[in-house]
C-alpha cells in the first residue's frame, strides 16, 4: 500500500497537469521525459521516484520540488514554451489547429 505522502503526490501531480490544461502526454514532453514514463509515475506503478525526478517534475511547472509536495497547490510559473504545449493541445482537442499535409509529389500519387 502506498503511503499517505506518494498518495498526496500522485493527486498533486494530477491537478497540477489537469489546471493547466495539459495531457499526459504534454506534460512529459514539457518534463523531458518519455509519455510512457510519466503515464506510470502517474499512476503509481513508479513507487521509488529518484530525487532528480521529482526535481524534474517540479521544474516543467516553474515550481521548487518542496512546493510540489506542500499541502497547498503551488502558484505555477510556466514556461513560453510550455504555455505553446498547453494551447496546441487546447487547439488539437478543439479540432481548430490547422493539419500539415503531406503533399504527394507530381507523379508519385496513388495508383488507380
Amino acid at each position: 500500500m502506498p503511503s499517505k505522502t506518494f498518495a498526496n503526490l500522485l493527486r498533486r501531480l494530477r491537478e497540477l497537469r489537469k489546471a493547466n490544461g495539459l495531457t499526459q502526454e504534454g506534460f512529459a514532453e514539457l518534463a523531458g521525459m518519455s509519455y510512457k514514463y510519466y503515464q506510470a509515475v502517474e499512476a503509481g506503478r513508479k513507487k521509488e521516484l529518484q530525487f532528480p525526478t521529482l526535481e524534474r517534475l517540479a521544474a516543467a511547472y516553474g515550481i521548487e520540488l518542496w512546493e510540489l509536495l506542500a499541502p497547498t497547490m503551488p502558484a505555477v510559473r510556466l514556461t513560453r514554451a510550455a504555455k505553446k504545449i498547453t494551447s496546441r493541445e487546447v487547439d488539437a482537442a478543439r479540432g481548430t489547429r490547422k493539419r500539415r499535409r503531406n503533399p504527394v509529389a507530381p507523379g508519385k500519387g496513388a495508383k488507380d
